[in-house]
Formats: C-alpha cells, sequence, structure tokens
C-alpha cells in the first residue's frame, strides 16, 4: 500500500499514526520530493471515481495564488491532470493508493470501512 503525504502537514501525520496503530503496513512517498506524475494521477482518479476536483489541495496557499477556484471550472480533466502533476503541493493529501482503493484527505471513518476490509 502506498501512503502518499508531506511529513509537514498535521492531517498526513494523524493519518500515519492511524496507520500505525491499526497495524497496517504501507510505503511512504513524499508527495513534494517524489510528486505524483500525470499518469499515476490519471490512473489514482479513474480508480477513485471522485471528481477530479477531490484531488486538489483547495486550502493550500498555491491552489489559492494561483486562483484555481476560479480557473478549474473552465479547465478540461487532461490540462487540471497536467497541472495537478507540475506540483505536489496542489495535491490533497494524504492519499492512499491500494489495490482499486484510492482514498484522498484523511477521513477515519471512510479509512477504517476501506482498509479493514
Amino acid at each position: 500500500m502506498l501512503f502518499i503525504c508531506y511529513p509537514k502537514c498535521t492531517t498526513c501525520q494523524k493519518a500515519a499514526k492511524w496507520l500505525d496503530a491499526n497495524k497496517i503496513a504501507y510505503t511512504q512517498r513524499h508527495i513534494v520530493d517524489d510528486a505524483p506524475t500525470y499518469e499515476e494521477l490519471k490512473t489514482w482518479h479513474e480508480k477513485s471515481k471522485l471528481p477530479l476536483k477531490k484531488f486538489f489541495n483547495t486550502s493550500g496557499l498555491l491552489y489559492k495564488e494561483m486562483k484555481l477556484k476560479d480557473k478549474l471550472p473552465t479547465m478540461s480533466e487532461e490540462e487540471q491532470l497536467e497541472l495537478l502533476a507540475t506540483n505536489g503541493m496542489l495535491v490533497k493529501r494524504p492519499l492512499v493508493i491500494k489495490d482499486d482503493i484510492v482514498l484522498v484527505g484523511f477521513r477515519e471513518a471512510e479509512w477504517k470501512e476501506q482498509l479493514h476490509g
């Protein structure tokens, strides 16, 4: 299982503690040093069945600086994926990738349901 996070992010720290407490093995990947590629994001988006907007870190500084709230609605999916692939800080975190499971952000109830199956 792949756990993609930003180590300084408190939500990511909480998620890692939760995984450890539940004895769920994972490989940790730094979202900035090893940012998701266009191909990875496309695959995860398809598997997740979530709207692409959910993959954006809407509370991030970069998102706000780039005024993406206004720009995203007019961008194609391909343009959005290309943009996400340019900088890991644009991607919502943490991300969990396991077989056909893709979890975006940390919601304990959802993680419990998906990862304890």
